[in-house]
């Protein structure tokens, strides 16, 4: 009994490794070790964890049964699959079998390599390796960032167990592994592994030695069918529901029982029978029956306000019961729920006020809360004109609320409201307001997208039914909606201004100085026409001086 129980605790550790994770898409076992195809796409470190889940590593190829086993797996594959050799650090060594590589089970010692005829032997080399049915499942170097199809997993066991031999004619025997596949053609199997026989539908399990069901009840409920429970004698056994009984012959399957009062109700728990030696259906608790009268829901235990009755307790319903948790916003501290300052995480942008369970953001002078995020703050004005909020450390880089404009003064900056309506943001009708504008319809439209009407086709129906006009033109504004402020620039910069300013000058500078150039020329050109003669000699202005008779 001892044995047995010290094996069990074997399996259940090997189980409790190889349970849960991605399963694999084939696999094959060889005399204490396993390897798996997984046709999962990642790069190495992906590819690295998958395996380590079920207590694995990345599959060495350290001879040439190894390969034929890469062979197996990947006959039916294609693409490229990771395997555990890579280069750490330095640069390739074509002196050594493994060229620098080493197997990351931190082994760099090997009676066989297979590397592709084209290594490339340069230090920025890919550290990585991948093989594939393509290349003839050599090994080529990749880079161990890239996505490729698939990786391979090995994985060892203290013991394994052989195939049975089935001496029944006609029984067939399918095989399943912790490791997640399976089959008919199996060679070897870990603990763990559990043998089923399909027409007398017995089952037998690797501890060590192949094991007939109904076994410990911690592994796969003991092979039972439906429930395992421990005996008299402290054996495990098989039950049934009501109205079924145990198979004689390979006690774990459930066989309809003729003779049981409860076999026509069909119940999915228990059947009890009363005083007046009727039979009825029962749940287990934490259940209670369905309408049906034969199967079980899950009973709310919360609807009972006695549950949970601690200050700043809540009860959360189960699958068949029911837990405490603390409030929204308080902790278990010493078995009471004590409130969590979640102020100390400084989650207000501005100011936290903490609050019973909670906590409230609350802003500077000049700002308010964002609509958008509550522990956030926003520029506000709230008028026509405010100050600007400028840089302490550069007066002249100043901001404006959403929706204002800002204009500097002799001595400050200041934040002036603009008036979205005068650029016609609004299809129908408009109202300026501080920050924002106000769109609205007119009556047998709806405002669609915040600024567009769109006619109503339903009250042009009623219209038209009643006689009335489709449409009433002028009619006061309907339909409000506040539209967020027109978003423009805050300030105009001084350095912003000055080049401005500068560009302005120069230009005008430029304009007089060509201006006054052509007109120089051009007087010079005149000057120069009046001292020629129209038979091209000089002529002169002077007067000739006559004497006087």
């Amino acid at each position: 009994m001892k044995d047995a129980t010290r094996l069990f605790a074997v399996v259940l550790a090997v189980l409790a490794g190889r349970l849960g994770g991605t399963d694999p898409d084939g696999g094959f076992c060889f005399e204490r070790s396993c390897f798996a195809v997984f046709r999962q796409s990642g790069d190495l470190t992906s590819a690295q964890h998958h395996c380590k889940e079920r207590n694995g590593h990345l599959m060495t190829v350290r001879s040439s049964g190894s390969r034929d086993v890469l062979s197996q797996l990947l006959n039916n594959f294609s693409g490229r699959f990771w395997i555990g050799l890579l280069r750490l650090s330095g640069c390739p060594d074509e002196t050594s079998r493994l060229k620098g590589y080493e197997w990351l089970t931190k082994d760099d010692e090997s009676d066989f390599d297979d590397w592709a005829p084209d290594f490339n032997s340069s230090c920025s080399s890919p550290r990585c390796v991948t093989v594939s049915d393509v290349d003839g499942l050599q090994w080529v170097q990749e880079p161990c960032d890239a996505r490729v199809a698939g990786f391979l997993c090995e994985y060892h066991f203290a013991y394994s167990c052989e195939r049975i031999n089935v001496k029944a004619e006609g029984e067939t025997l399918m095989y399943t592994t912790p490791l997640g596949f399976g089959g008919e053609h199996l060679l070897s199997f870990p603990p763990g592994s559990i043998a089923t026989l399909m027409l007398s539908n017995n089952k037998l399990v690797c501890a060590e030695t192949w094991l007939q069901a109904p076994w410990s009840c911690e592994i796969e409920e003991g092979g039972c069918e439906h429930r395992c429970a421990v005996d008299d004698d402290h054996q495990p056994s098989c039950s049934c529901p009501p109205g079924f009984s145990v198979n004689p012959l390979n006690k774990i399957t459930c066989d309809v029982d003729a003779e049981d009062h409860c076999a026509h109700l069909g119940c999915e728990f228990a059947c009890l029978e009363a005083d007046d030696g009727a039979y009825s259906c029962a749940c287990d608790h934490g259940f209670k029956l369905a309408p049906d009268g034969r199967s079980c829901v899950d009973f709310n235990d919360c609807s009972d306000e006695r549950q949970c009755p601690g200050e700043n307790f809540r009860c959360v319903n189960t699958v068949g019961g029911f837990k405490c948790e603390c409030e929204h916003g308080f902790k278990m501290t010493g078995g009471l729920c004590v409130d969590q300052d979640e102020c100390a995480s400084a989650p207000c942008e501005h100011q936290c006020e903490n609050t019973p369970g909670s906590y409230k953001c609350s802003c500077f002078d000049r700002y308010r809360v964002d609509p958008q995020d509550t522990n956030k703050c926003k520029l506000h004005c709230g008028k026509e004109e405010c100050i600007a909020e400028c840089d302490p450390n550069d007066k002249y880089q100043c901001f404006c609320p959403d929706g204002y404009i800002a204009e500097e003064r002799k001595d400050h900056t200041v934040c002036i409201d603009m008036d979205e309506c005068a650029d016609s943001y609004c299809e129908h009708g408009c109202k300026n307001t501080y920050g924002g504008y106000v769109c609205s319809c007119r009556k047998g439209f709806n405002l669609v997208d915040e600024v567009f009407c769109v006619r109503n086709e339903d009250e042009d129906e009623e219209a038209e039914a009643s006689g009335e006009a489709a449409t009433t033109p002028n009619v006061p504004t309907v339909t409000p909606y506040e539209v967020a402020p027109t978003q423009q620039p805050s300030a105009v910069t001084v350095g912003g201004l000055v080049a401005i300013i500068v560009c302005c000058v120069l230009f005008i500078v430029v304009v007089v100085f060509l201006t006054q150039h052509i007109l120089n020329k051009r007087g010079k050109v005149e000057i120069e026409a009046t001292y020629k003669a129209p038979d091209g000699g000089e002529t002169h202005s002077l007067q000739g001086m006559g004497s006087e008779a």
